[in-house]
Order: C-alpha cells, then structure tokens, then sequence
C-alpha cells in the first residue's frame, strides 16, 4: 500500500476548486436543458421545480452530516468519495427516462456534492493554516464556484443533448477524484463518538417536507397538503432540535447559534439561496419559453451574470483589508437587488438586450457573495470545525435555493402570463435581496 501524500497547499487548491467548480456545473446544467429535459422525460410544468431541486435538497439533507463526518473521520476520505460519487450519479442521471428517475438522480448528485463541498474547505484550512493564505485560498475557492455556474451552463448548451452533457459532466468528476487521489493529504479532527443518524434523518425529513409544500403551493397555498406538509417541517425541525440538544456528537453545536458571525454566515448563505440562486435557476428557461431564445444562446447571455461573477469573486480578496466580509455580503445582495430591478418589463418588451444592465449589477454582486461566504464560514467556527461550519452555512444557502426555485416558478407561472410572472419573481428576488443586507449588516 503505498504512502498518503504529504500536504502540498497549491496541489489542494487545485484539486478542491476543480471539484468544486465541476459540482456547480452540474447544479446549473438543467438552466438551459430544462426545457428539453422536461420534454424527453415528460414531465408537467407543475413538476418542473422537482427538476431544478433534486440537487439542492441532496446538498442542502446532506451538508451537515458531510461536514461532521470530515471533521470527525478524514476530510480527504469524504472528499474522494463525494467527488466519485458524483462521478457516477450524474452519469446515471444521463440515462434517466422518467421524471422521478432523474429527479432521484439528482438528489444523490446533491448527496455527493455535499460531501466534496463540505470537505473542501476543511481541506484548505488545513492546508492554508495562516490568515493570509486562508484569504486568499477561500477567494480563489469562491472564485471556482462562480466559474462552475458560469461554465455548466456553456457545456451543457454546446453539447448535442442533456444526455451528453451528464455524460461528460461524469466523466470529469471521475477525472478530478483520481487526481485528488493522488495529491491530497488526510486531515481531521476527531470528538470521538457515533455519527449523528437521527439528526440526519429529521433533518433530511424536514427538507423533504418543506420543498414538496413549496412545489405543491404553486396549485393553491392554502390546501390542505401544503398546511400538512408545512407541519411537519416544523415538527421535524423541531425534533432535529431536540435530536442535537442530546447527541455526544452532534451534526451542529446549537451554541454557536448565540454567535453572530455564524448567524451573519447562515443568514448570507440563505438569503443567497432564497434570492439569487432561487430566480437564477428558473430565469433561463422562462426566456427560452418567452423570447424563444436557444439553449446556447442562453448560455451566452447569462455568461455575462456569471463570467463577471467568477471575475469578481477571484478579485474580491483585495477588498477584505477594507471590507470586513459581512459589509461584502451586504453589497453583493444590494448590487443584486438593483440588477434585478433593471430586468423589470424586458420580457414584456420581448428585447434581451434590456436584460444587459441587470445581469451586470447582479453579477457583481454574486461574485462578492461568492468570494465572502467561504471566508465568513471558516472565520465563523473553531479552525478544527471548518468542515462543519462550510456545511452548516451551506446547508442555509441550498435550503434557501430549494425555496427560492419553488417560490420563483409559483409565482413566475402563477399569473397566466410568464412576462407579468417574470417581473413579479425578479421584484420578490430583490425585496428578497434587500432583507438579506439589512440582516447580514445587523448582525456583525
């Protein structure tokens, strides 16, 4: 059996930002083969948002029990299996022929993704160990998310179909684990103890719950399922409380719920969710629907939202000897709410260039939320939790994206005409927006 690698910093950079950059382009590859997907797998309108969502509930169950088990049982080991995991999900999701096929594939993409995620960034902490290295590694690690969302969409639409854009997706993941096979070194930090099952549980539970009453909601909130299922998120959350109150060694210490910085990391990581990933993942395919634009057209407008956000995330770290992170959050969701505002009658007018101005500011702004969320999670917690506080804030930020994706295709498709719809969505996303500045500003 041969040795484990000793740690070298620029190899983990390398390998993490690769893996993170190809699970976010597998997130955002149904932004623009949406409408074909939905067409090939025959799926509704009404079920659409279970399309989009599949990943984000993966992530968003799964996050915390990721993080916990890196910290506890090896960062490197969670990491390898995430990214092979991914590998193969999303390769089978190639090869779905039904909507609930592909829906579960891409729940168990978000399971893997979870993992190399959450073990990310506890691998850079370990690796970058001072203050100017970790700022500069979380920079070009929140650069890479930026860039996977940019790029997912560019793959997916020059590729002949979804299937081949899954396919190679795969293909890559599979790539990046051997290589992180061969470079990473292992780290953790042990309590000692079981891994937390019940938590993960209820809390995965109370996720399912909660999407299925938001999907659900689009055909009539006040029915009696959607209350039932709202319900029972509360009483599950509720139990997953009580479950963490109790454990040896549980998913999240419920103390670090009475410090600041970690609520300002939660609430930038669910309001981001809640206000850009929420419209920007169901944004694409209503233009398709509405100014007939193809699916690689799409991609290249909307690489101008995310090619200026990578851009501005990579350079987002000259900012922090100025701009403590949370005021970066802060103004990254003000840049979004003015972008999204601008966007306001351009489907009405039928004219995409009216949509420039908007995914400029918005862009912008995305790429400081980017850049400033890994460094506020890691600054947040205990540096031997890094793991653990990487999930928990992302944990917020997917269960943001989960809501946000239901509520944007509600209302968006809720009026009867997609370009009334798409204004109500994009003024939601930037009131939205504008509470999360306020509550990201308050609690520093």
């Amino acid at each position: 059996m041969s040795p484990r690698p000793a740690a070298h910093p620029a190899a983990t950079l390398a390998v993490t930002s690769a893996a993170t950059a190809v699970a976010l382009m597998t997130y955002t590859a149904p932004m623009v083969t949406l409408p074909d997907t939905a067409a090939a797998l025959h799926t509704p309108l009404s079920a659409q948002a279970w399309l989009l969502n599949g990943t984000p509930l993966g992530l968003a169950a799964l996050l915390l029990v990721a993080g916990s088990l890196a910290d506890d049982h090896g960062r490197r080991r969670v990491f390898l299996t995430g990214t092979l995991a991914l590998g193969l999900t999303t390769a089978l999701g190639a090869l779905a022929t039904t909507t609930w096929q592909f829906t579960l594939a891409r729940v168990a993409q978000g399971a893997a993704s979870a993992a190399l995620l959450a073990s990310s960034l506890g691998l850079l902490v370990h690796a970058f160990p001072t203050p100017p290295g970790r700022l500069r590694a979380t920079g070009v690690w929140g650069a890479f998310v930026s860039g996977g969302i940019a790029a997912g969409p560019l793959v997916a639409g020059a590729l002949p179909t979804w299937r081949t854009a899954y396919g190679v997706l795969g293909a890559t993941a599979l790539l990046v684990a051997a290589l992180g096979g061969r470079t990473l070194a292992e780290s953790r930090a042990p309590r000692g103890g079981r891994p937390d099952l019940a938590g993960a549980v209820t809390f995965g539970l109370a996720l399912v719950a909660l999407v299925a009453a938001l999907t659900l909601g689009r055909d009539g909130w006040l029915r009696p399922p959607v209350g039932l299922l709202l319900l029972a998120f509360a009483a599950l959350l509720a139990a997953f409380a009580a479950v963490e109150h109790r454990a040896p060694t549980p998913l999240i210490d419920l103390g670090l719920l009475r410090h600041p910085r970690f609520l300002a990391s939660s609430a930038g990581g669910l309001f981001t969710g809640l206000a850009v990933i929420g419209l920007f993942s169901f944004l694409p395919a209503l233009l398709q629907r509405t100014l007939g634009l193809s699916a690689m057209d799409t991609a290249w407008l909307f690489l101008l939202w995310s090619g200026l956000s990578f851009a501005v995330a990579l350079q987002a770290r000259r900012l922090s000897g100025r701009l403590p992170a949370r005021w970066q959050l802060s103004l990254g969701f003000v840049l979004h709410a003015a972008g999204v505002l601008t966007l306001l009658g351009a489907v009405a007018a039928g004219s995409w260039p009216r949509l420039l101005p908007g995914l400029v500011l918005s862009g912008a702004g995305s790429g400081l939320l980017n850049a400033a969320l890994p460094l506020l999670a890691v600054d947040s917690v205990p540096p031997d939790r890094a793991a653990m506080g990487s999930g928990a804030q992302q944990t917020f930020r997917y269960i943001g994206s989960c809501a946000g994706v239901a509520l944007t295709i509600a209302i968006a498709t809720s009026t009867g005409d997609l370009a009334r719809g798409a204004d109500l969505a994009a003024a939601v996303s930037a009131g939205l927006a504008a509470v999360g500045a306020v509550t990201v500003a308050a609690l520093g």
